[in-house]
């Protein structure tokens, strides 16, 4: 959609959403008091959940295909979803992270218990913006995981800043009415000696302490072996003939987690948590551009970072006579203490030779609170108010103070620059689930934040449900999602350098923060009609994104070093990109106690229509199946196949330059098999066992897409590991 078009489009839109609201709120408070409680529809978020771009994973699913160790190895069999690096160029190829829609990791908002989830956001973004970070979705293990909600398209944007392409909310179970435990254990075992095996424990403790107060408390120790060195040897691309690709870093987790809940009225509660993880990696000798360094090479298996996250929440649940209220108050510290790495090409990211450990920290404070008012009017309604107020403070020494070893640039230190930076969101949101027939669901909503540096942003969003039948449903949405500028992006303390081959022309260059970044934006349209019938399901969806002011590495020299040879670029906004496709799930009951199910993605195109290139190296299409048996009252059986498709790699270098030969090369189709079964000793006792990739087909990083200046020797899409088959076991023993 043009530019103008969609102004158009959304002033109305704006306009119309803000009038409902304000109608809907004026209602409610003149309703009499007097009145009997009627019965009414969900609120907007209950609503938004049931929009086509929304799937949902349970315990049960967990339990049956646990992951080994990061629960994205189960969210990525969702329509919609893959695994991506951080950036196009395949530089830390194998930290892959959840991509929603093709939009990439860092427009995917994690939330944990609907509370936001940022530590990524403390480790510094390279000039392709690419971080070193596993992402935030294994700060809980899967056994006290209750569900996890995937949501994409426009039902994302009532979550404000980051949810572009979507948001996953892992929600952890609660505290239990009666004293009840677990333990499991959970062991995996490849075929393969080079790849790193798997050992996990934990346990949980919930029920009550007093009358009216109850608790929950869990611990896991999971540790991941690195890759062999080797495992990528021999297959390289020949660029890279003199180096050596990593394999999978390894993992050591130790988490620890509370909470109290105190019901000190009927329909008031009162929850207190607080947790503290500990993620350190197992080194597997990555540099950003697979360079092989004498100082990274001796940290192998060593632990070269470590990222400790704590938090405290404190949360208010309330039922009254004019509605329901949700406010918390959560305050989040990660600490991202590594090895120091290179911020100068030659290469970037790689160890510093006998360089000590340095810390950053950052805090996250996030204040959130909104009413649910149910109206009577001639159309039910439930309407919902609410405010946000969400900072981020990041002191980094270890990015921001390197010295200007290629001339300085005007009005910035050459060293010793401030290590802090720090930005907020104040935010304000109305929406209205409307029932305007007993076959129609309206849910218009309105959204407001005002960012400390890039300014304010609008996002009105509308959803749709309509039954045609008994049977079919037609379900829609339009949205206008938002994404703010990190701290890396919007700070001019923030410098990176490069000796030639990381600029846009071959000579020594900087690229430094930019404090006048607008706000990344993207309009998500989606449309899906699903047929239903005695467990039958069959639906389609057709998904949209316009992306605009993207922010990337600027290709425009802002200005020269005072030696007057080297230039400078700025992070800088990118006009517009485009990403568009389809999902699919069939659902099928082949018997009663055989079930099948499937989704599907299919991408269409995602460009970015300046450069012309993807804004991410995903599958064309992925196809998840899985085909669940309950062979007795005690045994279930499952077997699970996904299918990729061809995943292209980029097609110009950020030099603008086409890509050749081996830099150009595709990643063929391919498929993984699964077999997993789940046996229930007794009412106290369950084991799982299963292989993961039965037919053991495997793919090996051959390096980053491509080399400067070289454009025919690269790794095309070649830029990460799929590991060959393992086995697996899993005891759970509850009490």
């Amino acid at each position: 959609m043009k530019s103008h078009s969609l102004k158009t489009t959304l002033k109305p839109l704006a306009a119309a959403v803000l009038l409902l609201a304000v109608g809907g709120y004026a209602q409610a408070q003149t309703a009499d008091a007097s009145l009997p409680v009627v019965t009414v529809v969900d609120t907007a978020e209950q609503a938004l959940k049931q929009a086509p771009g929304v799937s949902i994973i349970t315990a049960e699913d967990l339990a049956s295909r646990p992951p080994a160790n990061d629960l994205s190895e189960i969210i990525r069999t969702m329509p919609g979803v893959n695994l991506t690096g951080n950036s196009t160029s395949g530089q830390r190829g194998n930290q892959r992270q959840i991509d929603l829609r093709g939009m990439g990791p860092e427009n995917t908002l994690i939330l944990i218990d609907g509370k936001p989830v940022t530590s990524r956001d403390s480790v510094r973004m390279g000039r392709r913006g690419e971080r070193d970070s596993r992402g935030d979705t294994n700060w809980v293990p899967a056994e006290e995981v209750e569900q996890i909600e995937v949501i994409r398209g426009p039902a994302a944007a009532r979550y404000g800043n980051g949810a572009a392409g979507g948001v996953v909310n892992i929600i952890t179970k609660q505290p239990t009415e009666t004293i009840t435990g677990q333990v499991s254990v959970y062991a995996n075992a490849p075929t393969h000696s080079e790849e790193g095996a798997t050992q996990r424990m934990n346990f949980s403790l919930s029920g009550p302490v007093a009358e009216n107060l109850s608790f929950r408390l869990w611990g896991n120790v999971n540790h991941t072996e690195q890759d062999d060195r080797n495992i990528n040897a021999g297959h390289q691309a020949p660029g890279f003939a003199s180096t050596l690709p990593a394999g999978n870093e390894g993992v050591n987790n130790k988490d620890l987690s509370g909470q109290l809940l105190w019901n000190f009225l009927p329909d008031q509660s009162l929850a207190l948590d607080w947790g503290y993880s500990r993620q350190g990696n197992l080194y597997a000798g990555d540099t950003q551009n697979s360079n092989t360094v004498a100082a990274a090479e001796a940290q192998y298996g060593n632990e070269t970072n470590v990222m400790q996250r704590q938090t405290i929440a404190v949360t208010h649940k309330g039922k009254f006579d004019f509605g329901t209220t949700n406010t918390y108050l959560q305050v989040a510290n990660t600490n991202n203490t590594r090895l120091q790495e290179g911020l100068v090409g030659g290469p970037e990211g790689a160890i510093v030779a006998d360089a000590p450990f340095i810390s950053s920290t950052l805090k996250d404070t996030t204040f959130h609170t909104e009413v649910n008012l149910p109206i009577a009017t001639a159309m039910r309604q439930m309407l919902t108010l609410g405010a946000e107020y969400a900072e981020q403070e990041l002191n980094d020494p270890a990015s921001n103070t390197q010295a200007l070893t290629s001339g300085s640039i005007s009005g910035l230190a050459s060293t010793r620059r401030s290590p802090l930076s720090s930005a907020s969101i104040t935010s304000f949101f109305a929406e209205d689930n409307i029932e305007l027939s007993k076959a129609t669901l309206l849910t218009p909503g309105l959204r407001y934040d005002d960012h400390s540096q890039s300014g304010d942003n609008w996002s009105p969003s509308l959803n749709l449900t309509h039954t045609l039948s008994e049977r079919v449903t037609l379900k829609g949405g339009i949205a206008r999602a938002y994404k703010a500028p990190n701290l890396f992006q919007s700070n001019p303390n923030y410098v990176l350098l490069s000796s030639g081959n990381g600029c846009y022309i071959r000579s020594a260059c900087y690229l430094m923060g930019n404090d006048n970044l607008q706000p990344e934006t993207s309009v998500n349209k989606e449309i899906g009609i699903e047929y239903k019938k005695d467990g039958f399901l069959a639906g389609v969806t057709y998904f949209q994104n316009d992306y605009h002011n993207k922010i990337e590495g600027g290709s425009t020299v802002v200005g020269t070093a005072s030696n007057g040879t080297t230039n400078i670029y700025q992070w800088t906004n990118v006009p517009s990109a485009v990403v568009r496709g389809l999902e699919g799930t069939l659902h099928i009951p082949l018997s009663r106690t055989v079930d099948w199910s499937n989704n599907f993605t299919y991408m269409i195109e995602s460009k970015n229509k300046t450069t012309g290139d993807y804004l991410s190296v995903i599958p064309k299409y992925t196809i998840n199946s899985t085909l669940d048996w309950q062979a007795t009252d005690k045994l279930s059986l499952q077997a699970t196949a996904t299918f990729y498709g061809e995943q292209k790699p980029m097609t110009t270098t950020y030099q603008g330059l086409p890509v050749t030969g081996t830099s150009a090369e595709s990643v063929d189709p391919y498929s993984i098999v699964g077999l997993s079964g789940k046996y229930q000793v007794n009412n106290k006792t369950r084991v799982t066992l299963g292989v993961s990739n039965l037919f053991d087909k495997r793919l090996f990083r051959e390096g980053n897409a491509i080399i400067p200046p070289s454009t025919s020797t690269g790794a095309g899409a070649a830029t990460y590991n799929e590991h060959g088959r393992a086995l697996y076991v899993q005891l759970t023993q509850s009490f």
